[in-house]
């Protein structure tokens, strides 16, 4: 599986990647050996985590949530779709 996922910082901002093993991906971030904008913004928590079957898929996904706006970001984090409703659960 190929995930992709925002992680809350100290500081408060959003941060965007992918990875295929999220709880490595998120221990490496903690321990300053993530993404250069995670190092100085430690520690770092998951917010969201969405699956997805193959690479190119996950990329495409973190491509489009990079380009979101904080508030669609936290939306997504809340749930939520663009109107503000909570979106049922969808399998991926």
């Amino acid at each position: 599986m190929n995930y992709v996922y925002l992680l809350r910082c100290a500081d408060g901002s959003l941060y965007c990647g992918w990875t295929t093993d999220p709880e490595a991906r998120l221990k490496a971030h903690n321990s300053g050996k993530g993404a250069k904008y995670t190092r100085s913004r430690l520690p770092v928590e998951l917010a969201w985590l969405e699956a997805h079957e193959d690479r190119h898929e996950a990329l495409s996904r973190e491509w489009h949530v990079k380009r979101m706006s904080r508030e669609e970001k936290l939306r997504l984090i809340r749930g939520e779709n663009e109107t503000g409703e909570k979106e049922t659960a969808r399998g991926k």
